[in-house]
């Protein structure tokens, strides 16, 4: 008789090791190179990856739609209108009943305790896809970038010109896993918050500009994420002078890149010139949630493997 595998979950950026997610990435690359050369790869054929959406999407739902098709699984959407989480079902007992039909779940929702509560009753691996707090897997992609297009992010410098939102506390976890150092510049009114922070490997700026100094990667994110649409017009307010813009990423080192997780505001957080310009890998960025979804369903399924 086997001893069952534990279950590992990717719930936030801190849930892996330094060393899990150099395997990722490394297999994150195999991948991709698999993708590009039209190489049949199907380590998945019969699972069933479980999508959870209580917040709308692009790319969340097509990359891990899209990237469990192309490792021979099959995916299964779901939103609280398809289904009884929005009829008021406890989130407990989704957990329990999801993961007794699938092989992994994938969700994406409001409260981080949302997704804590949805795994704790889990039978199988569950990945987050967005919350509140945390976007681990936005973030996985963005350092996967930067190593594609610079290489190793230990020692660098990544800006983030914006509010304390869930990417920022994702690249706070990350900073202290790989070893780099963030620049944060954020409006009164809208800081971190500390019970969410477990690093020192972050400096605050008052002035976005000075973040941007020396800066090996700039990151920004619209200003008004999902769930706060009624503080638009006050944010905008607030935000005054904090679009990342060609002056700002002037002061950056001289082969700095720039990336934003999408959607993005022309002329509100970002300069067109800055987002369409030649420092910019969004669109890397954004394909690169394909891939390194891939290898992290793959790790989270089959463990580590080699070779292949």
């Amino acid at each position: 008789m086997t001893t069952p595998k534990p279950i590992k979950h990717f719930l936030q950026f801190s849930d892996f090791t330094l060393a899990e997610f150099e395997y990722v990435i490394e297999r994150a690359k195999i991948i991709k190179r698999k993708f590009k050369n039209y190489e049949v790869y199907h380590p998945l054929i019969d699972r069933t990856l479980v999508m959870v959406f209580e917040k709308n999407s692009t790319r969340t739902r097509l990359s891990f739609e899209a990237g469990m098709h192309q490792l021979g699984g099959a995916a299964i959407y779901l939103n609280t209108r398809d289904s009884q989480l929005g009829r008021g079902e406890p989130v407990e007992d989704a957990g329990q009943v999801m993961s007794r039909m699938c092989d992994i779940i994938m969700v994406r929702t409001f409260g981080q305790d949302i997704i804590e509560r949805f795994a704790a009753n889990s039978r199988v691996p569950v990945i987050n896809g967005l919350t509140n707090e945390h976007h681990p897997c936005q973030v996985l992609a963005d350092i996967f970038t930067f190593v594609e297009h610079r290489g190793s992010i230990a020692g660098k410098t990544v800006a983030w010109i914006g509010d304390a939102n869930n990417m920022l506390y994702s690249w706070l976890q990350a900073a202290e896993i790989f070893g780099f150092h963030l620049n944060v510049s954020t409006p009164k009114g809208y800081d971190i918050d500390p019970s969410l922070v477990a690093t020192t490997r972050y400096t605050f700026f008052d002035n976005p500009s000075d973040a941007c100094q020396g800066a090996h990667l700039v990151n920004t994110d619209v200003w008004t994420s999902m769930g706060y649409e009624k503080e638009n017009a006050e944010r905008l307010k607030a935000f005054d002078g904090f679009m990342v813009d060609a002056p700002k990423m002037a002061r950056a080192s001289a082969d700095a890149l720039f990336m934003h997780c999408l959607p993005a505001h022309r002329g509100e957080e970002v300069a067109a010139a800055v987002i369409d310009g030649a420092q910019s890998v969004v669109w890397d960025e954004a394909e690169n949630r394909l891939h390194v979804q891939k290898a992290l369903i793959e790790y989270l399924l089959l463990g580590e493997i080699s070779g292949r």
